[in-house]
């Protein structure tokens, strides 16, 4: 199998996993992937196919003029510049997913709503979150440069809640930005459950955190790789 091939291969697995996991939305939401050793290209999903039914020879291959040079069908417009600009922001993110998964937009509906570091989940994301607000929805290059100003004013970052609208998870891979989509949501369904206890949260210790993240970090990307190539197994898309 050739990289570009493969690459096909996980971002259509990825869409179709997130549809199975229920954080996609309609025909809405849009991943990408940087295709190496190009110039400006990238693989994303078309607009108006549901990620249930997304197979990698419907993904689009495009410019960063958002010209459609592989494939048949149109990409939204939001789609292109929400990631030819946030993927050119910080170019450590070779992937970039966008969602508007439930439990994680609830938190960017929320007067001060962010992810507590109130459980070992959270933790993962301690230092790599920032906050965007709204301007509308991107169907222009300045909105999409309005986000893509949070991914490079803070380049640590790869989640980024996007007030009154969504959350994008940037990574170095498809594997590790799904991983992150996924336990991000995990997170964030645990601290709206434990709320709506009316309780308040129980925040860990700043030390604990920071020792806990440590220990998090030193596995996160070998578990992702690992989670993801399971999640191919189990679903059959491993070929």
């Amino acid at each position: 199998m050739t990289h570009l091939a493969e690459l096909r291969r996980d971002l259509a697995a990825a869409l179709y996993l997130a549809d199975w996991f229920g954080l996609s939305e309609g025909i809405c939401n849009h991943f990408s992937v940087v295709v190496p050793e190009e110039t400006d290209r990238y693989l994303i999903n078309p607009y108006g196919i549901h990620w249930s039914e997304i197979r990698p020879h419907h993904l689009l291959l495009i410019d960063g003029e958002g010209h459609v040079i592989e494939g048949d069908g149109e990409v939204e417009a939001t789609a292109l510049y929400i990631h030819v600009a946030g993927h050119r922001a910080n170019t450590r993110h070779r992937a970039i997913l966008h969602t508007h998964m439930p439990y994680s937009t609830a938190l960017t509906m929320v007067q001060g709503g962010q992810l507590e570091m109130a459980h070992q989940t959270a933790v993962r994301y301690w230092g790599r979150m920032a906050h965007h607000g709204f301007g509308g929805i991107a169907l222009d290059e300045a909105e999409g440069n309005r986000i893509a100003d949070a991914q490079r004013d803070d380049p640590h970052a790869d989640i980024f809640f996007l007030d009154h609208h969504g959350v994008t998870v940037g990574g170095e891979s498809i594997a590790v930005a799904f991983d992150d989509l996924y336990y991000l949501e995990r997170a964030s369904r645990q601290q709206v459950l434990a709320q709506s206890t009316g309780l308040p949260l129980k925040i860990m210790p700043e030390e604990t955190v920071q020792t806990t993240y440590r220990q998090m970090e030193q596995l996160r990307v070998p578990s992702a790789e690992l989670h993801f190539k399971a999640l191919l197994h189990k679903h059959s898309l491993d070929s």
